[in-house]
């Protein structure tokens, strides 16, 4: 008899932050996206997305805490997209995100763009 999964209270309502109900990030946008990763992927498993919807949340969360306190450090209440990019130059784990909140930057960034490896 098979085993429920390591991830599988989550599916049940348990979630890894212990809160039921909708998740805080959209799960078909994340599979859309798993899927348009590569042309190899074909099949996700239906806790997979959930697993990165954690982990999403987990990046905003921690990448909000060092841009606020950029923004503490300048003596602001509003998070602006300059103490991002302080909190991404600042931190080596954040060194992917140099180049899209960079202050010199060009100021419309396509986020909308499709993520090619």
């Amino acid at each position: 008899m098979r085993q429920a999964g390591t991830y599988s209270r989550i599916l049940s309502g348990g979630g890894i932050s212990g809160r039921t109900g909708p998740h805080l990030l959209p799960l078909a946008r994340i599979k859309k996206i798993m899927k348009k990763s590569s042309v190899d992927v074909k099949m996700i498993s239906g806790e997979a997305p959930l697993v990165f919807s954690k982990a999403c949340e987990l990046f905003i969360v921690e990448l909000t805490k060092r841009s606020w306190n950029m923004t503490i450090q300048g003596k602001r209440r509003t998070i602006h997209k300059e103490d991002i990019a302080s909190a991404v130059a600042t931190t080596d784990v954040f060194d992917f995100l140099v180049d899209l909140v960079h202050p010199n930057a060009s100021q419309h960034v396509d986020l909308n763009e499709d993520y090619a490896p």
